[in-house]
């Protein structure tokens, strides 16, 4: 074990020679930073750390700038979910993880690409703005953000945690809201057979829960799209809903054009492919 001096702080693989008041702060900071994660200077502010200080500790090495008002301690490295943690635990933006990336997250979704170059999705309410810092920080991703009132504004039914290794955690759609985030990206992001693929593999959705996200959803397509799937993949949950509970709106919709129509949910698909067999 390397027993270090008081007035000296080991810090990603650097020692510095720090005194009083300065020495306090850094092991105050430097403990209650998970690491991976970027610190956003309000929370920055609510350690002591106003940007004077803070841009000393810039100059002197201790942490690097991700943006500004954003930094990450010297050397670590950081994803863009430990920039999403800033923006939903310091800046308290109500921002999140949602679509094909959450279900991602949690083991669904596993013949979408991973890795370098993926795409990333987020969801927030009408009028929030992704972080600029954010946006421009080279995440190895390609971000995109939904601003889209899909459900009443600041409600957190189907937002569940996902812990990252151990060190912080983020917040991210389940799998039922996630799916239901997906079909509003139909078919404009998001083609409709992968749609139905995603949708193949949720047999274990939980039926309360998507009851009350079917009904407070808004979105009109994405109720119809979603019950028409998931009872085309035969899940046994879907026996469980309550579709007279379900407002599912008036009028026809079309989510491909020149498809087939569904009566009984009043939308447009695409044909059936024949089989070659």
């Amino acid at each position: 074990m390397l027993l270090l001096p008081p007035n000296l702080v080991y810090f990603s693989g650097i020692m510095t020679i720090v005194s009083g008041q300065k020495e306090g702060k850094l092991r105050q900071i430097f403990k209650q930073w998970p690491r991976g994660t970027v610190a956003a200077q309000p929370w920055l502010e609510s350690q002591g750390v106003y940007r004077q200080l803070a841009r000393t500790y810039l100059r002197s090495s201790w942490v690097e700038r991700v943006g500004r008002g954003a930094y990450k301690l010297a050397g670590d490295r950081v994803s863009w979910t430990g920039g999403l943690y800033a923006i939903q635990r310091h800046l308290e933006l109500p921002i999140h993880a949602g679509a094909r990336t959450a279900l991602e997250f949690q083991g669904y979704a596993h013949f979408l690409p991973i890795g370098k170059g993926t795409t990333v999705w987020l969801f927030g309410n009408p009028g929030t703005r992704l972080p600029a810092w954010f946006q421009s920080y080279g995440w190895d991703v390609r971000v995109r953000y939904v601003a889209m009132d899909l459900f009443p504004a600041n409600r957190l039914a189907g937002l569940t945690e996902k812990d990252m290794e151990g060190s912080y955690s983020i917040r991210l759609s389940s799998p039922e809201r996630a799916m239901m985030e997906v079909l509003a990206l139909v078919p404009q992001e998001s083609d409709f057979e992968g749609a139905q693929l995603l949708m193949e593999g949720l047999a274990t959705l939980r039926p309360a829960l998507v009851q009350e996200l079917l009904e407070s959803c808004r979105s009109v397509k994405v109720k119809r799209l979603f019950m028409h799937l998931a009872e085309k993949s035969g899940h046994p949950w879907i026996e469980e809903l309550d579709r007279a509970k379900i407002n599912f709106g008036k009028g026809k919709r079309v989510v491909v054009a020149g498809g087939r129509f569904d009566s009984k949910y009043g939308i447009t698909v695409p044909r059936e492919r024949q089989s070659l067999l």
